[in-house]
């Protein structure tokens, strides 16, 4: 094995190791964001709110679908019916805090606490060195980085 595909492999697994001991671990009592519930979310909040047909013509999916899925998010508080002030006869969806707050949370991949805790045992120079590595790994992953659908260009 090269030094490229070793440097690789040992990444890897290094990057599992820091996963599975630093991911945010929710409550027992709190019930798990499917997939779908969080696609749903996240384009919310890069859309705006939109009627149950904009949100079902998006994602492909029937009428019926989304709008269950619709009512399981606004039963746990993450989304909001509102009327369109626009046109009082049209009623869309969107964001509550805690909407946002679930949004944002499954942007961090790493809980800040347990990640603190690992870096506090690191010296500073150590942390330093670790961060100016990570920042130059994310500079030369950019270019290889595929694109995904809706990606600015």
């Amino acid at each position: 094995m090269d030094d490229v595909a070793a440097a690789t492999a040992e990444f890897v697994g290094l990057y599992a190791d820091v996963y599975d001991r630093c991911y945010p671990r929710r409550s027992p009592r709190e019930p798990a964001l499917s997939t779908e519930g969080l696609m749903l979310l996240r384009h919310l909040e890069g859309a705006g709110p939109l009627t149950v047909q904009e949100a079902a013509a998006h994602f492909d999916r029937s009428q019926a679908a989304t709008s269950e899925m619709i009512e399981r998010l606004v039963r746990r508080e993450l989304l909001e019916r509102l009327v369109d002030q626009r046109d009082r006869r049209r009623h869309l969806v969107w964001l509550t805090e805690a909407g946002l707050a679930a949004v944002a949370a499954a942007r961090r991949p790493l809980a800040d606490d347990l990640l603190g805790a690992a870096m506090a045992r690191l010296s500073r120079e150590e942390r330093a060195t670790l961060l100016a590595s990570m920042r130059r790994l994310v500079d030369a992953a950019a270019p290889a980085t595929p694109r995904h659908r809706g990606d600015p260009p």
